[in-house]
């Protein structure tokens, strides 16, 4: 056996591992950290499959700044475990049932498309090849339209989480900006008519 088919065997089985024992840890907190290491051992399967630009995106992206968010939140609240744990056990044969169903379809997907012999394929051991290159180019021309759809569903998820979120508070102050773009003249500026003090001359009498 090579090397390479080594690693890739060896990555593949802790990633597994790392997969099984997200949706079967007790603590939250472990939970997390076990999808990071799927995570890192992920990036490493796509290296070796040459994939180079996905693996430091994987990385980056959700190791260095989405689950670090997620293990912060997850420190930070207050979990009652117990109280997740409750009716776990009679949804279990669903949750096999569903998990079996998603396995056999990405096996036939692969199955039926991932074809090394096919000529169409970019030579790789070309010295002008670029991963990153031929990557944009289908995401640009040839699934430009699904690429869109996912950036339009990530931006109504952002714009959701933040309306969800925003909570208005009596005792806080806030400023309207369009009030204050749309203010006149009049409005800044306000005249009040004082009437003038009247000195009043105090009256010292002598004796002599």
């Amino acid at each position: 056996m090579e090397f390479k088919n080594l690693l890739f065997w060896l990555f593949s089985a802790v990633l597994v591992f790392s997969a099984l024992r997200v949706v079967t840890a007790r603590n939250p907190v472990h939970a997390v950290l076990y999808l990071v290491f799927a995570f890192f051992n992920a990036s490493g399967v796509w290296l070796l499959l040459q994939a180079e630009f996905l693996a430091i995106t994987l990385v980056l992206v959700y190791v260095g700044a989405v689950m670090v968010l997620f293990l912060f939140v997850v420190m930070m609240l207050d979990i009652n475990t117990d109280r997740l744990r409750v009716g776990f056990k009679k949804n279990v044969p669903l949750a096999i049932f569903i998990g079996l169903v998603v396995v056999a379809e990405m096996s036939a997907v692969i199955y039926g498309s991932f074809d090394v012999a096919d000529a169409s394929w970019p030579a790789v051991a070309a010295g002008n090849y670029s991963n990153t290159r031929e990557l944009g180019k289908l995401m640009y021309t040839e699934y430009v339209f699904p690429v869109e759809i996912a950036a339009v569903i990530l931006l109504v998820a952002i714009v959701s989480a933040i309306a969800l979120t925003l909570r208005r508070r009596k005792d806080s102050k806030y400023q309207v900006v369009g009030q204050q773009v749309a203010v006149t003249k009049a409005q800044r500026l306000r005249i009040v008519k004082v009437s003038a003090e009247k000195k009043v001359a105090s009256s010292s009498t002598s004796e002599g």
